[in-house]
């Protein structure tokens, strides 16, 4: 069995993936193979996939659903996956040549560790420029929450995970949205597990002018209610007193998407001081956001 299953969910993308195929083909350990998540694309994607396993240097496997948000892509694609990691990759992006090499020896040398999740590496460019800030140490075991959040380094990361702890902690699928914030996961996991977190680029990022990081706001707007569960998780105890205002405030504004009066807000809240003393604020960034996105 191979050591890592590179998951990629996907939404009429027919056009971008040949070059994380490429990125893949390049790679300088084959120990990995690739699982490809059609969410209901009305392009070539499914044709595409099909021909690509056919010839394909490791093994493909394409799986078709209907469309719902990229969470519940990977959600079905976790269920499937036997290897011991996993690496969700975006089909818009791609990986450099050594990334499953560099996978593979981490976890050679921390897969007995028990009290890890996985193993997280950086994104950047192809110029090089690394996303959102460096680690302070070249290789160390540290905590999402702690090491990320408490210090404010929201940007995207290369996270590697254990598939037997995804499959523990699905994304939650709410009826009629699509969208949910990846770290709602990683959240949950960081209160009961570290990662290694090491100071290497292995994931090339191409955001587009129709992607998910681009259209972010008007999504989260039309997902209330994953909005609403995330926010309340930023209010655990383990979160900084600023990240706990900040999940307070979310949670109040997500709250008014979904019609909940004050009273309703403050009693649900983890954190009800904090949740009735930024309310106001709430209700100024729901209608700010709402006149942003046109609704």
């Amino acid at each position: 069995m191979e050591t890592v299953t590179i998951l990629t969910p996907t939404y009429n993308r027919a056009h971008l993936l040949p070059k994380l195929y490429d990125s893949l083909c390049a790679q300088t350990s084959k120990d990995f193979c690739w699982i490809v998540v059609d969410d209901g694309s009305i392009d070539d994607t499914p044709r595409l996939i099909k021909k690509i396993a056919a010839t394909a240097p490791f093994k493909v496997i394409g799986i078709s659903k209907k469309n719902g948000g990229k969470h519940t892509a990977v959600n079905l694609g976790v269920k499937k996956i036997e290897t011991p990691l996993t690496f969700i990759v975006d089909s818009d992006d791609r990986l450099t040549c050594e990334a499953v090499s560099l996978i593979c020896s981490c976890h050679q040398k921390y897969k007995n560790n028990k009290t890890i999740s996985g193993y997280c590496f950086l994104k950047g460019s192809a110029e090089g420029s690394i996303l959102d800030g460096h680690f302070a140490e070249k290789e160390s075991i540290g905590n999402y929450i702690d090491d990320r959040l408490n210090k404010n380094m929201w940007g995207d990361k290369a996270e590697v995970y254990y598939t037997h702890i995804l499959q523990k902690f699905p994304f939650p699928e709410y009826q009629g949205e699509k969208f949910i914030s990846e770290d709602i996961v990683w959240i949950q996991i960081a209160l009961k597990y570290n990662i290694v977190q090491v100071d290497q680029q292995i994931y090339i990022c191409d955001y587009l002018e129709d992607g998910l990081t681009q259209n972010g706001r008007k999504m989260k707007m039309s997902s209330p209610r994953g909005g609403k569960a995330r926010a309340e998780l930023l209010m655990a105890p383990r979160c900084s007193k600023r990240l706990r205002l900040k999940g307070a405030l979310l949670y109040s504004v997500y709250s008014r998407i979904l019609g909940e009066p004050f009273k309703m807000v403050v009693k649900s809240s983890p954190c009800k001081v904090f949740s009735a003393l930024t309310y106001p604020m709430a209700l100024y960034l729901k209608n700010r956001w709402e006149k942003e996105v046109g609704l």
